[in-house]
């Protein structure tokens, strides 16, 4: 028995006739005869009753015609899925993330991949930077999004944006009735720095922000990312340097102000990360979005501008 005979045999059942089958499968009377007669052989059933206007169900061809119509659209539905999957539209997708980039921008892609492919699944994984690498490379994940990546052979990255460093104070320091905050005026404040981890990471260019401008550095604490930086702001453990996409995090007591007096390149970057090597279908559909909301946000900085 094969899908052929089981397309056949729909035909003929729905049909009534042999003679309009074939003409509907366009083939001649005779094959079809045969294929028919080859499938009763072979269930050692009788599945027609032939008739003087054509051919009529048996008690097993009925109930043989809905197992038929499932099998049939069962292996449709195999055909879709397989064929979805090899366009990226189909699958499970192993995401890592890491703590201020949650805030807003990664949200927002995945919202965007979720509309465009309702199909995956989006599994995300809390991730630090040397865990994304890891993971990239065991094929545990797809994609990670991280900052400051040192260039790896195996790994690429595409740059999704560039994030100014803002000062996150309590509103009852003296500094935070001010427009602005110039780097020096920092100059020896206890401060809380993130990331513990791998190198290099927003501890290393902080403390050359400070290094750069002349201004001593009085580490306080030092935590795993931003959320848990500006909640000890939030409890008076001192200030924190932050990227200005973190500035969505509203906790009480704490404001974010601009910083002046920084080097032209004090800037963090936010990296979408992968495999040289992955060529699958799920993550160039990712990338493309990726690529599409990178395009997207150049659009309304230039349009505000």
């Amino acid at each position: 028995m094969d899908v052929r005979q089981l397309r056949y045999f729909v035909a003929v059942a729905e049909e009534r006739n042999i003679g309009r089958a074939a003409k509907r499968l366009f083939i001649s009377q005779p094959p079809l005869t045969r294929q028919i007669q080859q499938l009763e052989d072979e269930l050692q059933v009788k599945l027609f009753e032939r008739t003087a206007k054509g051919v009529d169900l048996t008690s097993a061809g009925q109930l043989f015609l809905r197992e038929s119509r499932n099998i049939l659209s069962l292996i449709e539905l195999a055909q879709e899925r397989t064929q979805r999957a090899g366009k990226g539209q189909l699958g499970r997708l192993d995401v890592a993330i890491f703590g201020s980039g949650i805030l807003n921008t990664i949200p927002d892609i995945l919202k965007r991949f979720k509309a465009a492919y309702p199909g995956v699944n989006i599994v995300l994984h809390q991730m630090s930077k040397a865990e994304q690498i890891e993971a990239l490379r065991q094929k545990r994940i797809s994609v990670g999004f991280n900052r400051l990546l040192a260039p790896l052979p195996d790994i690429d990255s595409t740059m999704i944006l560039r994030d100014t460093l803002m000062v996150a104070i309590r509103e009852d320091h003296p500094l935070a009735s001010q427009n602005v905050i110039d780097i020096k005026q920092l100059d020896n404040e206890p401060i809380v720095v993130f990331p513990k981890g791998a190198r290099p990471n927003f501890v290393d260019l902080v403390s050359r922000v400070f290094q750069d401008s002349g201004t001593s550095m009085n580490i306080s604490q030092t935590v795993i990312d931003a959320v848990t930086g500006i909640a000890l702001v939030s409890a008076g453990f001192g200030f924190c340097l932050i990227p200005s996409s973190a500035s969505v995090l509203k906790l009480p007591g704490v404001t974010y102000l601009p910083l002046t007096g920084l080097p032209n390149n004090a800037t963090v970057d936010l990296s979408c990360i992968y495999l040289k090597e992955d060529d699958s279908p799920l993550l160039s559909a990712f990338l493309a979005i990726v690529h599409e909301y990178k395009a997207s946000s150049l659009d309304a900085t230039v349009k505000q501008r």
